[in-house]
């Protein structure tokens, strides 16, 4: 498992290329992949931030937010592209973040990142996670319907 900032450093050209289908609108949103308590999967969209060498994420009260906190495991996918297929998808777990530095700055930085839209800053309850990396694959296409998709696979070295 690895933190973004050492996945960055060891991967710069997938990294480069996740950080900007994770950001293609301008904000991080991608789709939330977490286990519930019965094991069966939970999907929903939010909004992942790249902030302190890390990937993050503050996650309101919500089912979401209890199964990153019962065991941390999630499965990331980039929003769909206008344009084309391109798509990158990462997996691994999730820990709780409690550096009160750390949360304000990426708090300050959630804000700052959607001022057009006027959002408050993540209120108390909202939990900050950061996503470490086990997994990732990154679908390059040359349009829609493209009929040879490239794929790139990267696995964190199993210890």
């Amino acid at each position: 498992m690895l933190t973004w900032r050492e996945f960055d450093e060891q991967q710069p050209e997938l990294a480069a290329a996740g950080r900007g289908l994770l950001y293609q609108h301008g904000v991080g949103l991608a789709f939330l992949a977490t286990i519930r308590g019965d094991g069966r999967p939970r999907l929903h969209p939010f909004c992942p931030l790249f902030g302190s060498g890390g990937l993050f994420a503050f996650i309101i009260p919500s089912p979401k937010q209890t199964d990153l906190r019962r065991d941390g495991w999630y499965s990331m996918h980039s929003f769909p592209c206008p344009d084309n297929e391109d798509a990158f998808y990462v997996s691994g777990r999730a820990r709780l973040v409690t550096d009160d530095d750390v949360r304000r700055s990426l708090a300050a930085q959630f804000v700052d990142e959607r001022s057009q839209f006027s959002v408050p800053s993540p209120a108390a309850e909202d939990a900050l996670f950061e996503f470490d990396l086990d997994s990732c694959l990154l679908t390059k296409t040359t349009g829609h319907g493209d009929a040879a998709p490239q794929h790139r696979v990267w696995q964190a070295t199993r210890e």
